[in-house]
């Protein structure tokens, strides 16, 4: 059995309004898949950027792997995400055309033990939004609390 690893980009849905969610596969060594499943690694600082009509994930942290050799990799990398040949071409042209970005939200294992990256097309909050979405999160948590005391 598995262990699934789940490393979630919370920065990422507070500072973008989502607009679409695709999964991408990662293209990884030996070395850097097997950091990613002891949960070495990081997201929040990092971003997908188009080169040659492929699509690359920069400044995502991977720590080197403890136990590896001379062989071993850099931490941070462009690491290339793999994507349907439509769904490049739909987000490259939604990038250049509409001034959005592609953030990566969370790095996870599915069942084969495979790495995929879950990414968004987004478009940046303002304050105000950020605001507002902070005021929704304290009504929530407020609401949860009223809710469970009458439980």
């Amino acid at each position: 059995m598995l262990k699934t690893i789940n490393i979630l980009n919370k920065r990422a849905r507070f500072d973008y309004e989502i607009i679409e969610k695709y999964t991408a596969g990662i293209v990884l060594t030996g070395t850097e898949i097997k950091s990613i499943r002891l949960g070495k690694a990081n997201i929040a600082e990092s971003f997908c950027e188009f080169n040659n009509n492929e699509l690359f994930a920069i400044n995502m942290y991977i720590e080197e792997y403890a136990f590896g050799n001379q062989f071993n990799h850099k931490a941070r990398s462009e690491r290339k995400l793999l994507l349907n040949k439509r769904e490049l071409k739909t987000l490259s042209k939604s990038v250049q055309t509409k001034g959005l970005t592609i953030v990566p939200l969370r790095l996870f294992t599915n069942e084969k033990g495979l790495a995929k990256l879950d990414i968004a097309l987004a478009r940046g909050k303002k304050t105000y939004d950020k605001r507002e979405s902070l005021k929704e999160q304290d009504t929530k948590r407020d609401l949860d609390r009223i809710k469970k005391s009458f439980r």
